[in-house]
């Protein structure tokens, strides 16, 4: 389980605990997170799970794999290096303490 830090675009924090084996996209789901839309459900094909990963954590996660960086195209305001989706990004103890910001708006 990794304890990981939602922050909305507004700056109010969200601290939740999340099952290993799920997206932190589904974490952010099943806790009624605000800012992470997940419209396609998880399946890599919509964006609107984007978000800003704390800097820290940048390097800490998998690297984009080829249709995570061709969906961010469509993110709003996408940052080379910070943005992912996290639906593609799988819970596990090596994520406790990670950090994300959400963008102003998804698409």
């Amino acid at each position: 389980m990794a304890r990981i830090t939602y922050v909305e675009f507004g700056g109010k924090e969200h601290v939740v605990d999340v099952t290993n084996g799920m997206t932190v996209m589904e974490g952010a789901r099943d806790n009624g997170i605000p800012g992470i839309e997940a419209d396609c459900g998880g399946a890599c094909a919509c964006s609107t799970c984007h978000v800003y990963v704390d800097a820290a954590w940048v390097e800490k996660l998998p690297r984009k794999d080829a249709m995570e960086e061709d969906m961010l195209d469509f993110a709003y305001e996408p940052d080379p290096v910070r943005s992912r989706l996290t639906c593609q990004i799988k819970v596990s103890d090596a994520l406790d303490g990670l950090k994300v910001f959400m963008p102003e708006k998804q698409i």
